[in-house]
């Protein structure tokens, strides 16, 4: 029992000190190091989040944060294990990403149940299925364009005022909402008459 309990010690110790080794190269700019880090958690960490989102959202977050920690290696401080810091990185970025999602489904609700109120006489099956068809490819587009657009045509903000959220220029969030205009009047190519009258401002 004792030699068991000494052997696991020590194997701790030297997986602590093999992953400070591995953080201190990649502070030294080692892409062979980091790509280590990467094969060595990216699996795992993918696996904790999708327990709490889909899949493929979970291998953005994790991939996402994998590029965060190469791109400010030289700031980073750990104060916990590098194992630990990585879990709970990506457990606050899946909260993130709930969130978000909760917010963006809150905003389109809240549009369209104004335009049910300001809409007199309308087939309210066929509005029913119009809404539907809008949401579906709303979720289709890529995820920044997305939240631009939600952003600009479901909650009123400005460009500028995306901008300052999103810590990006006015000019990349025109590109990304005039993107997405153009992905869903393709895909609403059939419904865009329908929806000049029901919802003229949207597309």
């Amino acid at each position: 029992m004792v030699i068991f309990v000494d052997t696991l010690h020590i194997s701790i110790m030297n997986h602590t000190v093999d992953n400070i080794s591995l953080l201190k190269a990649i502070q030294n700019d080692d892409e062979v190091s980091f790509d280590t880090l990467f094969r060595n958690y990216y699996p795992a960490l993918v696996a904790y989040a999708n327990q709490f989102i889909e899949l493929e959202d979970s291998e953005s977050i994790v991939q996402d944060l994998m590029v965060w920690l190469w791109e400010n290696r030289k700031s980073i401080t750990i104060e916990s294990s590098l194992s630990s810091y990585l879990f709970r990185s990506t457990y606050n970025r899946v909260l993130n990403a709930i969130t978000k999602k909760e917010i963006e489904k809150k905003a389109i609700s809240n549009f369209y149940i104004q335009q049910l109120e300001q809409i007199k006489d309308f087939d309210l099956f066929e509005l029913r299925i119009l809404i539907e068809k809008i949401e579906d490819a709303i979720k289709e587009l890529p995820d920044n364009y997305r939240e631009a657009f939600i952003m600009h045509r479901f909650k009123d903000m400005t460009y500028k005022e995306i901008a300052n959220e999103l810590a990006i220029s006015p000019k990349t969030v025109d590109y990304r909402i005039q993107h997405a205009l153009k992905l869903l009047r393709v895909k609403l190519k059939d419904y865009i008459p329908l929806i000049s009258t029901v919802i003229p401002h949207l597309l």
